[in-house]
Protein backbone atom coordinates (compact mmCIF):
# COMPACT_ATOMS: atom_id res chain seq x y z
CA UNK A 1 0.00 0.00 0.00
CA UNK A 2 1.52 3.41 -0.65
CA UNK A 3 0.95 5.46 2.20
CA UNK A 4 2.31 9.32 2.66
CA UNK A 5 3.31 9.20 5.75
CA UNK A 6 4.27 6.54 8.36
CA UNK A 7 2.15 8.03 11.28
CA UNK A 8 0.91 6.36 14.62
CA UNK A 9 -2.01 4.04 14.10
CA UNK A 10 -3.41 1.40 16.93
CA UNK A 11 -3.83 -1.71 16.79
CA UNK A 12 -7.64 -2.00 15.78
CA UNK A 13 -6.88 0.71 12.71
CA UNK A 14 -3.82 -1.85 11.56
CA UNK A 15 -5.57 -4.97 11.75
CA UNK A 16 -7.98 -3.02 9.40
CA UNK A 17 -5.90 -1.59 7.31
CA UNK A 18 -3.92 -4.84 6.70
CA UNK A 19 -7.50 -6.76 5.98
CA UNK A 20 -8.20 -3.59 3.13
CA UNK A 21 -4.56 -5.09 1.84
CA UNK A 22 -5.51 -8.39 1.63
CA UNK A 23 -8.88 -7.40 0.28
CA UNK A 24 -7.46 -5.43 -1.91
CA UNK A 25 -4.22 -7.96 -3.59
CA UNK A 26 -7.63 -10.29 -3.90
CA UNK A 27 -9.74 -8.30 -6.16
CA UNK A 28 -12.42 -7.85 -3.43
CA UNK A 29 -11.60 -3.94 -2.83
CA UNK A 30 -11.05 -1.17 -5.51
CA UNK A 31 -7.46 -0.47 -5.96
CA UNK A 32 -5.77 2.38 -4.63
CA UNK A 33 -5.53 5.49 -6.44
CA UNK A 34 -2.67 8.47 -6.59
CA UNK A 35 -2.98 12.28 -7.10
CA UNK A 36 -3.15 11.68 -10.47
CA UNK A 37 -6.09 9.36 -10.48
CA UNK A 38 -3.86 6.46 -11.65
CA UNK A 39 -4.54 2.57 -9.83
CA UNK A 40 -2.13 1.70 -7.74
CA UNK A 41 -0.88 -1.94 -7.84
CA UNK A 42 -1.40 -3.63 -4.52
CA UNK A 43 1.19 -5.86 -5.05
CA UNK A 44 3.92 -3.31 -4.87
CA UNK A 45 5.78 -4.50 -1.61
CA UNK A 46 5.80 -1.01 0.97
CA UNK A 47 9.21 -0.38 1.09
CA UNK A 48 8.88 0.59 -2.70
CA UNK A 49 5.25 2.30 -2.32
CA UNK A 50 5.66 4.38 0.63
CA UNK A 51 7.39 7.76 0.07
CA UNK A 52 10.05 9.02 2.32
CA UNK A 53 9.56 11.36 5.56
CA UNK A 54 11.49 14.57 4.21
CA UNK A 55 9.27 14.44 0.48
CA UNK A 56 5.99 15.64 2.75
CA UNK A 57 3.74 13.48 1.03
CA UNK A 58 -0.18 14.23 2.21
CA UNK A 59 -1.72 11.54 -0.65
CA UNK A 60 -0.70 7.88 -2.01
CA UNK A 61 1.51 8.46 -4.74
CA UNK A 62 4.02 6.94 -6.87
CA UNK A 63 5.88 9.86 -7.92
CA UNK A 64 9.00 8.99 -5.72
CA UNK A 65 9.56 6.29 -7.62
CA UNK A 66 10.46 7.98 -10.54
CA UNK A 67 12.89 10.73 -11.75
CA UNK A 68 10.93 13.48 -9.91
CA UNK A 69 14.09 16.17 -10.33
CA UNK A 70 14.49 16.10 -14.44
CA UNK A 71 16.83 18.53 -16.36
CA UNK A 72 15.36 21.72 -18.08
CA UNK A 73 18.57 21.97 -19.99
CA UNK A 74 18.50 18.23 -21.64
CA UNK A 75 15.38 17.52 -24.59
CA UNK A 76 14.11 14.00 -26.20
CA UNK A 77 13.24 16.19 -29.04
CA UNK A 78 15.26 15.87 -32.05
CA UNK A 79 15.79 17.63 -35.66
CA UNK A 80 13.17 18.31 -37.93
CA UNK A 81 13.85 16.59 -41.12
CA UNK A 82 12.90 18.98 -44.47
CA UNK A 83 11.09 21.33 -43.06
CA UNK A 84 11.09 24.41 -44.51
CA UNK A 85 10.42 27.74 -42.78
CA UNK A 86 10.50 30.68 -45.33
CA UNK A 87 9.85 30.78 -49.43
CA UNK A 88 11.64 34.10 -50.53
CA UNK A 89 10.71 35.24 -53.77
CA UNK A 90 13.75 36.83 -54.95
CA UNK A 91 17.51 37.07 -54.28
CA UNK A 92 18.61 38.57 -50.57
CA UNK A 93 21.56 39.78 -49.81
CA UNK A 94 23.93 37.26 -47.80
CA UNK A 95 22.34 34.06 -49.38
CA UNK A 96 23.80 31.53 -50.93
CA UNK A 97 24.77 32.44 -54.16
CA UNK A 98 23.87 28.57 -55.82
CA UNK A 99 20.30 28.48 -54.57
CA UNK A 100 18.59 31.37 -52.73
CA UNK A 101 18.60 30.44 -49.52
CA UNK A 102 19.44 32.02 -46.05
CA UNK A 103 20.44 29.41 -44.02
CA UNK A 104 23.88 28.37 -45.34
CA UNK A 105 26.42 29.84 -47.66
CA UNK A 106 27.38 28.42 -51.41
CA UNK A 107 30.09 26.54 -49.87
CA UNK A 108 27.43 24.26 -47.79
CA UNK A 109 24.51 23.98 -50.14
CA UNK A 110 23.64 20.58 -50.83
CA UNK A 111 22.06 21.43 -53.98
CA UNK A 112 23.49 20.49 -57.51
CA UNK A 113 25.35 23.75 -58.73
CA UNK A 114 23.95 25.69 -60.91
CA UNK A 115 25.51 26.71 -64.68
CA UNK A 116 23.99 30.36 -63.22
CA UNK A 117 23.57 30.66 -59.96
CA UNK A 118 20.10 32.54 -57.98
CA UNK A 119 22.27 35.56 -57.42
CA UNK A 120 22.09 36.58 -60.93
CA UNK A 121 19.20 35.12 -62.52
CA UNK A 122 16.69 35.76 -59.66
CA UNK A 123 14.68 32.35 -60.29
CA UNK A 124 13.61 29.46 -58.59
CA UNK A 125 15.14 30.50 -55.23
CA UNK A 126 15.37 27.75 -52.52
CA UNK A 127 13.36 28.06 -49.22
CA UNK A 128 14.75 28.48 -46.03
CA UNK A 129 15.53 25.40 -43.54
CA UNK A 130 14.73 25.09 -40.15
CA UNK A 131 17.67 25.25 -38.29
CA UNK A 132 17.85 23.83 -34.43
CA UNK A 133 19.52 23.69 -31.57
CA UNK A 134 19.57 21.19 -28.54
CA UNK A 135 21.61 20.98 -25.41
CA UNK A 136 22.11 17.57 -24.09
CA UNK A 137 23.33 15.51 -21.32
CA UNK A 138 25.67 12.95 -21.06
CA UNK A 139 23.65 10.35 -22.11
CA UNK A 140 21.72 12.38 -24.80
CA UNK A 141 24.89 12.92 -26.29
CA UNK A 142 26.13 9.34 -26.83
CA UNK A 143 22.26 7.47 -27.74
CA UNK A 144 22.97 6.29 -30.56
CA UNK A 145 19.23 5.72 -31.65
CA UNK A 146 18.29 9.61 -30.98
CA UNK A 147 16.13 10.25 -33.90
CA UNK A 148 15.89 7.32 -35.23
CA UNK A 149 12.17 7.17 -37.03
CA UNK A 150 11.51 3.21 -36.89
CA UNK A 151 8.20 3.60 -39.86
CA UNK A 152 11.69 3.72 -42.14
CA UNK A 153 12.34 0.18 -40.99
CA UNK A 154 9.10 -0.69 -42.79
CA UNK A 155 11.23 -0.32 -45.96
CA UNK A 156 13.43 -3.12 -45.18
CA UNK A 157 10.40 -5.73 -44.72
CA UNK A 158 9.22 -4.54 -47.53
CA UNK A 159 12.32 -5.24 -49.16
CA UNK A 160 12.07 -8.51 -48.31
CA UNK A 161 8.52 -9.82 -48.28
CA UNK A 162 9.05 -8.43 -52.35
CA UNK A 163 12.22 -10.72 -52.24
CA UNK A 164 10.29 -14.01 -50.60
CA UNK A 165 7.68 -13.72 -52.86
CA UNK A 166 9.57 -13.26 -56.05
CA UNK A 167 10.98 -16.44 -54.98
CA UNK A 168 7.72 -18.09 -54.15
CA UNK A 169 6.57 -17.27 -57.61
CA UNK A 170 9.57 -18.67 -59.37
CA UNK A 171 9.09 -21.78 -57.64
CA UNK A 172 5.55 -22.41 -58.37
CA UNK A 173 6.26 -21.72 -61.90
CA UNK A 174 9.43 -24.50 -61.91
CA UNK A 175 6.37 -26.61 -60.40
CA UNK A 176 4.09 -26.06 -63.53
CA UNK A 177 6.47 -26.39 -65.65
CA UNK A 178 7.78 -30.11 -64.42
CA UNK A 179 4.56 -30.61 -64.52
CA UNK A 180 3.38 -30.11 -67.91
CA UNK A 181 6.56 -31.42 -69.17
CA UNK A 182 5.67 -34.64 -67.21
CA UNK A 183 2.02 -35.02 -68.64
CA UNK A 184 3.48 -34.58 -72.35
CA UNK A 185 6.09 -37.49 -71.67
CA UNK A 186 2.89 -39.67 -70.85
CA UNK A 187 0.74 -38.33 -73.38
CA UNK A 188 3.13 -39.48 -75.69
CA UNK A 189 3.16 -43.03 -74.57
CA UNK A 190 0.75 -46.16 -75.90
CA UNK A 191 0.17 -47.18 -72.57
CA UNK A 192 -1.36 -44.17 -70.72
CA UNK A 193 -5.00 -44.47 -69.23
CA UNK A 194 -7.63 -41.88 -69.44
CA UNK A 195 -7.92 -41.70 -65.79
CA UNK A 196 -3.94 -41.22 -65.45
CA UNK A 197 -4.51 -38.43 -67.99
CA UNK A 198 -7.08 -36.76 -65.79
CA UNK A 199 -5.53 -36.89 -62.20
CA UNK A 200 -2.81 -35.69 -63.45
CA UNK A 201 -4.15 -32.56 -65.07
CA UNK A 202 -6.28 -31.90 -61.59
CA UNK A 203 -2.51 -32.02 -59.99
CA UNK A 204 -1.47 -29.72 -62.36
CA UNK A 205 -4.83 -26.98 -61.99
CA UNK A 206 -4.46 -27.61 -58.06
CA UNK A 207 -0.71 -26.13 -58.29
CA UNK A 208 -1.94 -23.35 -60.56
CA UNK A 209 -4.37 -22.46 -57.81
CA UNK A 210 -2.98 -19.48 -55.64
CA UNK A 211 -1.73 -19.96 -51.79
CA UNK A 212 -4.30 -17.58 -50.96
CA UNK A 213 -6.92 -18.96 -51.57
CA UNK A 214 -6.48 -22.15 -49.76
CA UNK A 215 -8.47 -21.09 -46.68
CA UNK A 216 -6.27 -18.71 -45.66
CA UNK A 217 -4.15 -21.79 -43.78
CA UNK A 218 -0.89 -20.84 -44.61
CA UNK A 219 -0.98 -17.33 -44.41
CA UNK A 220 1.36 -15.27 -41.91
CA UNK A 221 -0.18 -12.69 -39.81
CA UNK A 222 1.61 -9.88 -37.94
CA UNK A 223 1.22 -9.87 -34.06
CA UNK A 224 0.42 -6.90 -33.04
CA UNK A 225 -1.30 -6.62 -28.99
CA UNK A 226 -0.49 -10.55 -27.47
CA UNK A 227 -1.12 -11.58 -24.25
CA UNK A 228 2.63 -11.76 -24.06
CA UNK A 229 3.25 -8.13 -24.41
CA UNK A 230 4.97 -8.12 -27.65
CA UNK A 231 4.57 -6.16 -30.77
CA UNK A 232 6.19 -7.75 -33.36
CA UNK A 233 6.76 -11.48 -34.76
CA UNK A 234 4.04 -13.57 -37.01
CA UNK A 235 1.37 -16.31 -35.99
CA UNK A 236 -0.15 -18.99 -38.35
CA UNK A 237 -3.91 -18.73 -38.61
CA UNK A 238 -4.10 -22.68 -38.09
CA UNK A 239 -8.09 -22.37 -36.93
CA UNK A 240 -10.90 -22.41 -39.09
CA UNK A 241 -13.25 -19.74 -38.62
CA UNK A 242 -16.09 -21.55 -38.68
CA UNK A 243 -14.84 -23.32 -35.01
CA UNK A 244 -16.88 -21.69 -31.86
CA UNK A 245 -14.50 -21.02 -29.65
CA UNK A 246 -13.89 -22.89 -26.27
CA UNK A 247 -15.11 -20.31 -23.86
CA UNK A 248 -18.23 -20.12 -25.84
CA UNK A 249 -19.19 -23.28 -25.51
CA UNK A 250 -20.70 -22.80 -22.17
CA UNK A 251 -21.62 -19.31 -20.73
CA UNK A 252 -22.46 -20.34 -17.21
CA UNK A 253 -20.09 -18.61 -14.83
CA UNK A 254 -19.85 -21.95 -12.66
CA UNK A 255 -18.67 -23.49 -15.74
CA UNK A 256 -15.22 -24.92 -16.66
CA UNK A 257 -12.54 -21.99 -15.87
CA UNK A 258 -10.74 -20.20 -18.94
CA UNK A 259 -7.61 -18.96 -18.89
CA UNK A 260 -6.85 -16.18 -21.24
CA UNK A 261 -3.67 -15.53 -20.38
CA UNK A 262 -2.41 -19.38 -22.13
CA UNK A 263 -5.66 -19.83 -23.52
CA UNK A 264 -6.19 -23.11 -21.65
CA UNK A 265 -10.25 -24.49 -20.13
CA UNK A 266 -8.49 -27.29 -18.35
CA UNK A 267 -11.71 -29.46 -17.67
CA UNK A 268 -14.38 -30.27 -19.81
CA UNK A 269 -17.03 -27.67 -20.42
CA UNK A 270 -19.98 -29.75 -21.22
CA UNK A 271 -19.55 -32.46 -19.01
CA UNK A 272 -23.07 -33.94 -19.22
CA UNK A 273 -23.37 -34.24 -22.78
CA UNK A 274 -23.12 -36.85 -25.26
CA UNK A 275 -19.39 -37.85 -25.42
CA UNK A 276 -20.46 -39.46 -29.04
CA UNK A 277 -21.16 -35.97 -30.33
CA UNK A 278 -18.14 -33.89 -28.30
CA UNK A 279 -15.28 -32.42 -30.51
CA UNK A 280 -13.79 -30.95 -27.62
CA UNK A 281 -13.53 -32.22 -23.80
CA UNK A 282 -11.04 -29.55 -22.22
CA UNK A 283 -7.17 -29.39 -21.93
CA UNK A 284 -6.85 -32.60 -19.90
CA UNK A 285 -8.29 -35.00 -22.49
CA UNK A 286 -4.90 -34.79 -24.31
CA UNK A 287 -2.64 -35.08 -21.25
CA UNK A 288 -4.40 -38.33 -20.52
CA UNK A 289 -4.66 -39.85 -24.22
CA UNK A 290 -2.50 -40.55 -26.93
CA UNK A 291 1.79 -40.03 -26.52
CA UNK A 292 0.93 -37.60 -24.14
CA UNK A 293 0.23 -40.66 -21.32
CA UNK A 294 3.22 -42.98 -22.89
CA UNK A 295 5.31 -39.86 -22.33
CA UNK A 296 4.19 -39.88 -18.49
CA UNK A 297 4.36 -43.22 -17.89
CA UNK A 298 8.06 -42.96 -19.53
CA UNK A 299 8.81 -40.26 -17.10
CA UNK A 300 7.65 -41.85 -13.97
CA UNK A 301 9.61 -45.01 -15.09
CA UNK A 302 13.35 -42.81 -15.35
CA UNK A 303 12.25 -41.81 -11.64
CA UNK A 304 11.81 -44.89 -9.87
CA UNK A 305 14.88 -46.37 -12.11
CA UNK A 306 17.22 -43.71 -10.97
CA UNK A 307 15.86 -44.17 -7.15
CA UNK A 308 16.76 -47.77 -7.20
CA UNK A 309 20.41 -47.01 -8.31
CA UNK A 310 20.42 -47.18 -11.96
CA UNK A 311 22.06 -44.40 -13.94
CA UNK A 312 18.93 -42.66 -16.10
CA UNK A 313 18.14 -39.36 -16.62
CA UNK A 314 15.20 -38.35 -18.99
CA UNK A 315 16.57 -35.31 -20.10
CA UNK A 316 20.24 -36.04 -20.18
CA UNK A 317 19.63 -39.26 -22.15
CA UNK A 318 15.88 -39.22 -23.66
CA UNK A 319 17.05 -41.90 -25.63
CA UNK A 320 18.48 -44.29 -23.22
CA UNK A 321 15.38 -43.49 -21.10
CA UNK A 322 13.43 -44.73 -24.04
CA UNK A 323 14.92 -47.50 -24.98
CA UNK A 324 15.51 -49.07 -20.92
CA UNK A 325 11.54 -48.54 -20.94
CA UNK A 326 11.16 -50.42 -23.97
CA UNK A 327 12.90 -53.51 -22.74
CA UNK A 328 11.45 -53.13 -19.11
CA UNK A 329 7.90 -53.43 -21.01
CA UNK A 330 9.42 -56.30 -23.20
CA UNK A 331 10.57 -58.21 -19.66
CA UNK A 332 7.15 -57.46 -18.15
CA UNK A 333 4.92 -58.88 -20.41
CA UNK A 334 7.32 -61.97 -21.14
CA UNK A 335 7.21 -62.60 -17.32
CA UNK A 336 3.35 -62.03 -17.34
CA UNK A 337 2.66 -64.71 -19.74
CA UNK A 338 5.17 -67.17 -18.24
CA UNK A 339 3.12 -66.50 -14.39
CA UNK A 340 0.01 -67.02 -16.26
CA UNK A 341 1.00 -70.15 -18.32
CA UNK A 342 2.26 -71.71 -15.04
CA UNK A 343 -0.80 -70.71 -13.27
CA UNK A 344 -2.45 -72.51 -16.32
CA UNK A 345 -0.65 -75.53 -16.46
CA UNK A 346 -1.31 -76.18 -12.27
CA UNK A 347 -5.06 -74.95 -12.59
CA UNK A 348 -6.42 -75.32 -15.87
CA UNK A 349 -7.90 -72.78 -17.95
CA UNK A 350 -11.90 -72.27 -17.11
CA UNK A 351 -11.85 -70.38 -20.43
CA UNK A 352 -10.48 -73.14 -22.94
CA UNK A 353 -13.06 -75.26 -24.68
CA UNK A 354 -12.37 -78.27 -22.97
CA UNK A 355 -14.67 -80.23 -21.00
CA UNK A 356 -14.07 -79.83 -17.41
CA UNK A 357 -13.80 -82.96 -15.36
CA UNK A 358 -17.27 -83.78 -13.48
CA UNK A 359 -14.77 -83.68 -10.20
CA UNK A 360 -13.77 -80.25 -10.62
CA UNK A 361 -17.23 -79.20 -12.10
CA UNK A 362 -19.89 -80.92 -9.83
CA UNK A 363 -17.87 -81.22 -6.52
CA UNK A 364 -18.69 -85.14 -6.66
CA UNK A 365 -17.35 -88.24 -8.07
CA UNK A 366 -19.06 -92.08 -8.76
CA UNK A 367 -16.54 -93.05 -6.20
CA UNK A 368 -18.09 -95.01 -3.25
CA UNK A 369 -16.93 -94.95 0.27
CA UNK A 370 -18.37 -96.60 3.71
CA UNK A 371 -17.87 -95.73 6.63
CA UNK A 372 -18.96 -97.72 10.02
CA UNK A 373 -20.73 -95.67 12.88
CA UNK A 374 -17.44 -95.10 14.82
CA UNK A 375 -16.55 -93.24 11.25
CA UNK A 376 -13.19 -95.89 10.18
CA UNK A 377 -13.30 -96.61 6.57
CA UNK A 378 -15.42 -100.14 5.69
CA UNK A 379 -14.97 -100.00 1.97
CA UNK A 380 -13.15 -97.60 -0.63
CA UNK A 381 -10.73 -94.64 -0.39
CA UNK A 382 -11.54 -91.56 1.54
CA UNK A 383 -10.99 -87.86 0.00
CA UNK A 384 -7.55 -86.43 1.26
CA UNK A 385 -7.67 -83.27 3.29
CA UNK A 386 -6.38 -80.11 1.20
CA UNK A 387 -3.42 -79.17 2.07
CA UNK A 388 -2.06 -75.44 3.14
CA UNK A 389 1.11 -73.54 1.50
CA UNK A 390 2.78 -74.13 4.07
CA UNK A 391 5.20 -77.33 4.66
CA UNK A 392 3.44 -80.40 6.55
CA UNK A 393 4.71 -83.04 8.42
CA UNK A 394 8.94 -82.44 7.32
CA UNK A 395 10.88 -83.96 9.97
CA UNK A 396 14.70 -82.74 9.93
CA UNK A 397 17.31 -83.91 12.10
CA UNK A 398 16.40 -87.12 13.02
CA UNK A 399 13.12 -85.97 14.44
CA UNK A 400 10.15 -87.98 14.64
CA UNK A 401 7.62 -84.97 15.67
CA UNK A 402 7.67 -80.93 14.13
CA UNK A 403 9.13 -78.10 16.07
CA UNK A 404 6.24 -77.02 18.43
CA UNK A 405 4.74 -79.88 19.52
CA UNK A 406 5.90 -79.92 22.91
CA UNK A 407 5.49 -77.04 25.47
CA UNK A 408 6.55 -76.81 28.96
CA UNK A 409 7.53 -73.70 30.97
CA UNK A 410 6.53 -71.45 28.58
CA UNK A 411 9.46 -73.34 26.15
CA UNK A 412 8.26 -74.68 22.63
CA UNK A 413 9.87 -78.18 21.82
CA UNK A 414 10.28 -81.09 20.27
CA UNK A 415 7.91 -83.97 21.45
CA UNK A 416 9.60 -87.05 20.39
CA UNK A 417 12.91 -85.68 22.63
CA UNK A 418 11.64 -82.86 24.88
CA UNK A 419 14.47 -80.22 23.41
CA UNK A 420 13.51 -76.60 23.77
CA UNK A 421 16.54 -75.94 21.36
CA UNK A 422 15.21 -75.37 17.43
CA UNK A 423 17.15 -77.20 15.02
CA UNK A 424 18.92 -78.87 17.38
CA UNK A 425 19.79 -82.87 16.56
CA UNK A 426 17.28 -85.28 18.18
CA UNK A 427 18.80 -88.12 20.63
CA UNK A 428 15.42 -89.87 21.59
CA UNK A 429 14.70 -91.57 24.50
CA UNK A 430 18.55 -91.57 25.96
CA UNK A 431 18.80 -87.75 25.56
CA UNK A 432 14.98 -87.89 27.70
CA UNK A 433 16.04 -89.54 30.53
CA UNK A 434 19.98 -87.82 30.53
CA UNK A 435 17.88 -84.35 30.99
CA UNK A 436 15.76 -85.72 33.81
CA UNK A 437 18.89 -87.32 35.34
CA UNK A 438 20.51 -83.86 35.28
CA UNK A 439 17.41 -81.90 36.51
CA UNK A 440 17.43 -84.32 39.68
CA UNK A 441 21.16 -83.76 40.36
CA UNK A 442 21.01 -79.99 39.77
CA UNK A 443 17.67 -79.94 42.30
CA UNK A 444 20.11 -81.91 44.79
CA UNK A 445 22.91 -80.03 44.98
CA UNK A 446 20.81 -76.77 45.54
CA UNK A 447 19.69 -78.19 48.11
CA UNK A 448 22.79 -79.38 49.68
CA UNK A 449 24.18 -75.83 49.31
CA UNK A 450 21.64 -74.55 51.15
CA UNK A 451 21.70 -76.53 53.96
CA UNK A 452 25.65 -76.12 53.97
CA UNK A 453 25.30 -72.44 54.21
CA UNK A 454 26.40 -71.12 57.67
CA UNK A 455 25.10 -67.43 58.64
CA UNK A 456 27.50 -64.84 58.22
CA UNK A 457 29.36 -63.62 61.59
CA UNK A 458 28.42 -60.15 62.59
CA UNK A 459 31.60 -58.00 63.78
CA UNK A 460 30.96 -55.38 66.23
CA UNK A 461 32.27 -52.19 65.39
CA UNK A 462 34.95 -50.56 67.20
CA UNK A 463 34.78 -46.89 68.31
CA UNK A 464 38.38 -45.28 67.92
CA UNK A 465 39.62 -43.19 70.40
CA UNK A 466 41.14 -39.33 70.04
CA UNK A 467 44.67 -40.71 68.81
CA UNK A 468 43.65 -43.88 67.38
CA UNK A 469 43.16 -46.39 70.83
CA UNK A 470 40.12 -47.67 71.70
CA UNK A 471 37.39 -46.02 72.83
CA UNK A 472 37.39 -46.69 76.74
CA UNK A 473 33.67 -47.02 78.04
CA UNK A 474 33.77 -44.43 80.68
CA UNK A 475 34.40 -41.73 78.03
CA UNK A 476 31.67 -39.09 78.01
CA UNK A 477 31.28 -36.13 75.66
CA UNK A 478 30.05 -32.65 75.53
CA UNK A 479 27.11 -32.58 73.44
CA UNK A 480 27.54 -28.68 72.91
CA UNK A 481 31.29 -28.44 72.51
CA UNK A 482 30.36 -31.19 70.06
CA UNK A 483 27.97 -29.17 67.91
CA UNK A 484 30.43 -26.76 68.28
CA UNK A 485 33.23 -28.12 67.08
CA UNK A 486 31.00 -29.39 63.91
CA UNK A 487 30.43 -25.73 62.92
CA UNK A 488 33.75 -25.19 63.98
CA UNK A 489 35.29 -26.53 60.84
CA UNK A 490 32.83 -24.13 58.49
CA UNK A 491 33.46 -21.16 60.11
CA UNK A 492 37.72 -22.34 59.12
CA UNK A 493 36.71 -22.64 55.57
CA UNK A 494 35.27 -19.49 55.35
CA UNK A 495 38.39 -17.63 57.57
CA UNK A 496 40.50 -19.00 55.01
CA UNK A 497 39.77 -16.80 52.27
CA UNK A 498 41.52 -13.97 52.76
CA UNK A 499 38.70 -11.51 51.98
CA UNK A 500 36.31 -12.50 54.47
CA UNK A 501 38.83 -12.81 57.50
CA UNK A 502 38.77 -10.85 60.22
CA UNK A 503 41.06 -8.46 61.80
CA UNK A 504 41.92 -10.03 64.88
CA UNK A 505 42.12 -14.10 64.45
CA UNK A 506 43.49 -16.07 67.03
CA UNK A 507 44.20 -20.07 65.61
CA UNK A 508 43.91 -22.35 68.29
CA UNK A 509 45.78 -25.39 67.59
CA UNK A 510 44.96 -27.95 70.52
CA UNK A 511 42.57 -30.87 69.37
CA UNK A 512 39.80 -31.84 71.90
CA UNK A 513 38.10 -35.13 71.82
CA UNK A 514 35.18 -33.45 70.55
CA UNK A 515 36.72 -31.97 67.78
CA UNK A 516 38.47 -35.41 67.01
CA UNK A 517 34.66 -37.10 67.40
CA UNK A 518 33.39 -34.44 64.76
CA UNK A 519 36.14 -35.10 62.45
CA UNK A 520 35.12 -39.37 62.96
CA UNK A 521 31.55 -37.80 62.12
CA UNK A 522 32.50 -36.30 58.79
CA UNK A 523 35.37 -38.07 57.38
CA UNK A 524 34.36 -39.94 54.18
CA UNK A 525 34.23 -43.46 54.40
CA UNK A 526 35.35 -44.48 50.85
CA UNK A 527 33.57 -48.58 51.36
CA UNK A 528 30.97 -46.91 52.48
CA UNK A 529 27.66 -47.37 49.44
CA UNK A 530 25.82 -44.49 51.25
CA UNK A 531 28.70 -41.97 51.11
CA UNK A 532 27.44 -40.11 47.70
CA UNK A 533 24.35 -38.85 50.49
CA UNK A 534 26.00 -38.21 53.48
CA UNK A 535 26.32 -34.33 52.29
Amino acid sequence: MATASASFKSREDHRKQLELEEARKAGLAPAEVDEDGKEINPHIPQYMSSAPWYLNAERPSLKHQRKWKSDPNYSKSWYDRGAKIYQADRYRKGACENCGAMTHDKKACMERPRKVGAKWTNMHIAPDEKIESFELDYDGKRDRWNGYDASTYSRVIEQYEARDEARRKYLKEEQLKKLEEKNNKKADEDGGSDEDDDDDYLKVDEAKVDESKQMDFAKVEKRVRTTGGGSTGTVRNLRIREDTAKYLLNLDVNSAYYDPKTRSMREDPLPDSDPNEKFYEGDNQNRLSGQALEFKQLNIHAWEAFDKGQDIHMQAAPSQAELLFKNYKVIKDKLKNNTKDTIMEKYGNAASEEALPRELLLGQSEREVEYDRAGRIIRGQETSLPRSKYEEDVYINNHTTVWGSWWRDHHWGYKCCKQTIRNSYCTGSAGIEAAEAATELLKANMARKEAAEDKPVQHEEKQLAAWGTEVPDDLVLDKKLLAEALKKDERKKEERDERKRKYNVKWDDEVTVEDMEAYRMKKIHHDDPMKDFLH
